[in-house]
Formats: C-alpha cells, sequence, structure tokens
C-alpha cells in the first residue's frame, strides 16, 4: 500500500512480511515482524537496519540482504518490494526508496529477485553472478595500454554519444530480470551492448560481442523476450527498451555475416 503525497512528519507503524531462507538448499517462508515508530524519512534500508538491530537484541537472526553504496549507483540493493523489483516508485532503487513512500499501518511484502538464474543464497540475497558471466563474454573493448588519447581524436556525433550514455547508465541490479515473466536478461544485454556499438571504439569487435553475449545468456538460462516492456517500466535507471531492437538488429546483422563470411578469412580467424 503506497501513501499518496505522504508529506506528514509523524512516525509510522508498518508490518514486515520477510522471505527468510538459510540457504540455497534450504526452504523458506514469509516470517512477520513488526517495525515501530519509523520516522517517514529514514531510507527502507535504515529501517531494515533498525529491525535487524531490534532482532539481534533479542538473540535472533538478524535479516540478511545485499547493499553497498545506498545511493542508486551500485545496483547491489536487489529486493522486491509489494510485489514490484525496487519498490513502488519509477526510476529508484531500493536504497532510494523511503518510508514516507508507505502508510502508517501497512503490511509491506519483501522478498529477493524471483529468477532461476538468480539462486537465493540466504533470505534477501541473491547470487547475480550470472551477469558478470555474460560481462565477461563480450562486454568490453579491447585496447591497448599507455597514455589515453585527447579526447577530441576521434569525434563522435552528439546523439551517438548522448545515447551510448543512456545505455551505460545501466547498473546490472537485475531488475529488468525480476519484472519479466520469462525472467528475460534482454534489457541488461542489450544495454551493454549498445553502449559500445553506438562509439567507433566499439565497432571492431561488434558482432563477436553481441553473438558471444546473446550466447552467454541463453547459456545461463534467461528467458527470451515477448516484448511486454516490464523491464524498462522496473529499471530504475529507466533505460529504454528500444535498446533491445537495436540489439536485435545487431545479431541479425552479425548471425548474417559470420553465416557468409568468405571461406578464406574464415580458415584465416580460425588459424
Amino acid at each position: 500500500m503506497v501513501a499518496e503525497n505522504h508529506t506528514t512528519e509523524k512516525n509510522i507503524n508498518v508490518t514486515l512480511r520477510v522471505w527468510r531462507q538459510a540457504g540455497p538448499s534450504q526452504p523458506g517462508k514469509f516470517v512477520e515482524y513488526k517495525a515501530s515508530n519509523c520516522n517517514p524519512n529514514m531510507s527502507f534500508f535504515e529501517m531494515l537496519d533498525v529491525v535487524n538491530e531490534e532482532l539481534t537484541h533479542a538473540g535472533e537472526e538478524p535479516i540478511a540482504f545485499a547493499h553497498d553504496c545506498r545511493e542508486g549507483i551500485c545496483g547491489t540493493c536487489n529486493l522486491v518490494i509489494d510485489g514490484k523489483p525496487h519498490g513502488p516508485h519509477k526510476g529508484v532503487a531500493t536504497c532510494q526508496t523511503y518510508m514516507r513512500s508507505f502508510a502508517d499501518g501497512a503490511v509491506i511484502t519483501v522478498e529477493p529477485f524471483r529468477a532461476k538464474p538468480f539462486p537465493v543464497i540466504k533470505d534477501l540475497i541473491t547470487d547475480r553472478s550470472a551477469f558478470d558471466k555474460i560481462q565477461q563474454a563480450g562486454g568490453f573493448i579491447s585496447v591497448r595500454t599507455g597514455a589515453p588519447q585527447d579526447a577530441n581524436a576521434i569525434p563522435v556525433a552528439k546523439d551517438a554519444a548522448d545515447l551510448a550514455m543512456d545505455a551505460a547508465q545501466c547498473i546490472g541490479c537485475g531488475a529488468c530480470v525480476a519484472a519479466c515473466k520469462n525472467a528475460s536478461a534482454m534489457l541488461f544485454v542489450a544495454a551493454k551492448v549498445s553502449q559500445f556499438s553506438l562509439l567507433p571504439q566499439g565497432q571492431p569487435e561488434r558482432d563477436q560481442r553481441v553473438l558471444a553475449m546473446v550466447a552467454k545468456m541463453d547459456e545461463l538460462g534467461f528467458g527470451s523476450c515477448t516484448n511486454q516492456y516490464e523491464c524498462s517500466a522496473a529499471c530504475p535507471k529507466l533505460i529504454s527498451h528500444d535498446f533491445i531492437a537495436r540489439m536485435n538488429r545487431d545479431y541479425i546483422a552479425a548471425t548474417f555475416r559470420q553465416t557468409f563470411k568468405p571461406k578464406s578469412a574464415a580458415v584465416a580467424g580460425g588459424a
């Protein structure tokens, strides 16, 4: 339950229904906790810190949840709050969700991202190393080390640079996967592919990159995209689903070029 225009400074009381799971192979269940006298300006994580302090003082196991920067930058905070990845608001991460977003007396359900490639480690923490494996498959540019070139050495059109920066905003949190009924990682992969394909520095490995990253995504068990666009709606950085179409075009073109590559080039490439 989300409180609209909640501006009062009165402290609030909420009930948390938190997913508790001791380990990856252990069964899990929802457990209720009271969060009382919460300052509406507390972040959701600050509220969980208080709850955990109370649990620790009572001799109980605190709730395990992942966090790092708490500034919406690192993408570590992967909670589903009342059925929505990161919480009730658009364009923010879990750590940027505040208690003023909830009404006094609300019952708030908190659970981890649900996807087969993101197995639960403990409670609200999931293993999202699958994203790292996709990134390692091709989400980089191979360049020589040494002194950097001047910024204007390789001219880049402003519209291309702006679009590349839009894609590069992806923080790899996994909300797109959690929001998708197929657990598709297409928005994440599309963003990581597009941020390079739009720039001249990314052209030499363009085909290899998209083919390798899509293949790794499929290998790791992520689902297919059915164009429902829950991914872009849940994304805390508002990455556009238009990047998926851009990646699909790159993938088709790369597949065509690889299929009809001259035999001499194919032999030379495999030597």
